[in-house]
């Protein structure tokens, strides 16, 4: 499955994201393995894999990509910035309709990492304001539209630099 269809189909499907850090060893190529990593609690994921850590997105993950990735037609190569948010190998889920998991491995988590800490935010928001202040109302919500980006980033940064800390891998659900 390439990208742009599944772009597509996340934008009418769930208002969240969920990612989740794994430690490699206790990663498993199954989609009923990664269906449970994601409908259990904390607690069952941290006995199961040992630790835990997970950041979600609201409904607008699809912008947050859009400000790592680039606005469209300017989308970046395949690499770190879009690894972010949609980035990562597709593992088809066992319900046909359902969008696949996806999944980063540790050299890929650290990758983003390195470029969530090194990246400047205020570049990424200029490049593309105008792409989405349209989707937050307009210029009369630019700032608090600025201080949610903001704010998702600093969490995607801490999240991506703690998993890549541990040498963690990043499986990635979307959540109805």
């Amino acid at each position: 499955m390439t990208l742009r269809p599944f772009r597509a189909l996340l934008s009418l499907m769930s208002p969240y994201f969920h990612l989740r850090a794994v430690p490699p060893s206790a990663l498993r190529n199954s989609a009923t393995w990664l269906q449970r990593l994601f409908e259990d609690d904390w607690d069952t994921v941290r006995r199961r894999i040992d630790r835990h850590r997970e950041e979600m997105l609201d409904h607008h993950y699809v912008d947050h990509d859009t400000l790592y990735a680039g606005a469209p037609p300017h989308r970046a190569e395949e690499g770190p910035r879009t690894h972010v948010v949609l980035g990562g190998r597709p593992i088809p889920h066992h319900a046909p309709e359902a969008p696949p998991f996806l999944l980063l491995t540790a050299a890929q988590t650290a990758r983003v990492a390195a470029f969530l800490t090194s990246t400047d935010i205020e570049t990424l928001w200029h490049q593309a304001r105008n792409h989405l202040l349209p989707r937050y109302g307009g210029p009369t919500t630019e700032q608090e539209t600025h201080t949610l980006i903001t704010a998702t980033h600093r969490d995607l940064t801490a999240f991506y630099q703690q998993t890549s800390e541990y040498g963690d891998a990043v499986v990635k659900c979307l959540l109805r």
